[in-house]
């Protein structure tokens, strides 16, 4: 037996040693912590593109629950911010410069440039015939179907003709000079500069002292770029410095919410609208000039569904977001949008507007070297408001407020 202790104990030697290498070898083969690596710096030898985020280890299950979340003592490593410098910016949404619009002033010079440009065909004929040597009765007849062709009215183009008449018999006008001029004194009246065409849009108080905003209801038929002045108005007010809020109440049109939203992001303009079509339009009036009033906002812009006249039950609602507005705050200024393109049957849309809506001024859209600038006095006339605001071109700056003169000079130019 004391032979065999010396085998024994070589045996238990051999087999603490093979336990423990094959303890080591199994230790080296156990999985590891996963851990997230941050961001690597992009580099022409990374094959990593500006700004993607670096590749990071599979997390995998930990083996006290295989296939669910890993135990505490294999919990994933916390992430340490990277050094400065090392780490590039993380990929997020990109978020489009608010514009800076225009300032409005100025903006009728361009219009006098393209009314120049396109041969002025209504104050080009008219100087054309006035510079004759001799005017008979055939030459005041053509002025007088000049005037009527551009829409300027029967009644506001006997005045003018019968002005002009007495001018050059009194005065005995007869350079091209003194024809210009006298031409302009009269157009200039005819327009009339005497009218208000500032837009009210100053905010007021109510009896307890808090603010109100001005609300601005835009109204018009279906084609004369409605939805495009609001936007081009939000502009306007925003250049001059005031907050706005933009109400989308034409919820029967599916892209006219959309197209006013886009509008208003350009310029950092929140809208208010409904994203289930066939909405109330009131209703989304109403919660725009609620929203503006509390927010504390200098203007609330409303635009509408495009309404022909003949649609009783259209014109109808119209009315009512008239009447629901005014129980949040008053309005300041309902504009009417015509086509200055569409002559006498503007005028038929703008006297049943006027009776719904109580317009109170006019945008004329596409005046831009139009032959129609006579609707200028004709919609006037026939309303008892002036125009305030003219559409220029297709440019996102092409509205500008109307002066008579600026525009009388713009025709004068041919």
């Amino acid at each position: 037996m004391n032979d065999l202790l010396p085998l024994w104990i070589t045996l238990a030697v051999l087999v603490l040693v093979g336990l423990g290498f094959w303890g080591y070898s199994s230790s080296r083969e156990r999985p590891r912590r996963p851990t997230i690596e941050p961001p690597r710096s992009s580099g022409p030898d990374t094959g990593i593109s500006a700004g993607a985020p670096a590749s990071t280890d599979v997390l995998e299950p930990g083996p006290d629950s295989p296939g669910g979340p890993a135990s505490p003592d294999t919990a994933v490593d916390a992430v340490e911010p990277a050094p400065s410098g090392t780490v590039d910016e993380v990929e997020t949404e990109v978020v489009p410069a608010v514009e800076v619009p225009e300032a409005p002033a100025g903006r009728l010079a361009r219009l006098r440039d393209r009314l120049a440009r396109s041969g002025s065909p209504l104050g080009a004929k008219l100087l054309a015939v006035l510079s004759r040597d001799h005017l008979t009765e055939d030459d005041w007849d053509e002025l007088e179907e000049t005037l009527l062709l551009a829409d300027v009215g029967t009644g506001p183009a006997t005045e003018l003709i019968d002005a002009l008449r007495t001018q050059v018999r009194v005065q005995g006008v007869k350079d091209p000079a003194s024809v210009r001029a006298m031409l302009r004194t009269e157009l200039i009246r005819l327009v009339d500069p005497t009218l208000d065409r500032s837009l009210h849009t100053a905010p007021g108080t109510d009896e307890a002292g808090e603010k109100v905003p001005a609300v601005v209801l835009v109204v018009g038929v279906n084609g004369t770029g409605k939805t495009t002045t609001v936007g081009k108005l939000t502009r306007v007010l925003v250049a001059e410095g005031n907050e706005v809020i933009l109400g989308a109440a034409d919820t029967f049109r599916a892209a006219a919410a959309d197209q006013l939203t886009t509008w208003g992001a350009r310029v950092g303009v929140e809208t208010v609208r409904s994203f289930k079509d066939g909405a109330d339009p009131a209703a989304v009036a109403f919660d725009a000039v609620r929203t503006g009033r509390t927010r504390g906002v200098d203007v609330v812009l409303v635009d509408t569904a495009g309404r022909l006249q003949n649609k009783a039950g259209l014109m109808d609602e119209l009315g009512k977001i008239s009447r629901v507005i005014t129980k949040e705050a008053p309005l300041t200024e309902v504009l009417l949008v015509l086509d200055a393109t569409t002559g006498q049957n503007g005028l038929n849309q703008a006297r049943v507007f006027a009776e719904v809506a109580g317009v109170t001024g006019i945008v004329l859209t596409k005046l831009d070297g139009t032959a129609k600038g006579g609707i200028v006095v004709a919609v006037q006339r026939e309303l008892g408001v002036p125009v305030k605001l003219v559409g220029l071109g297709e440019g996102p700056d092409d509205l500008a407020p109307f002066v008579p003169e600026d525009f009388v000079d713009g025709l004068l130019q041919g």
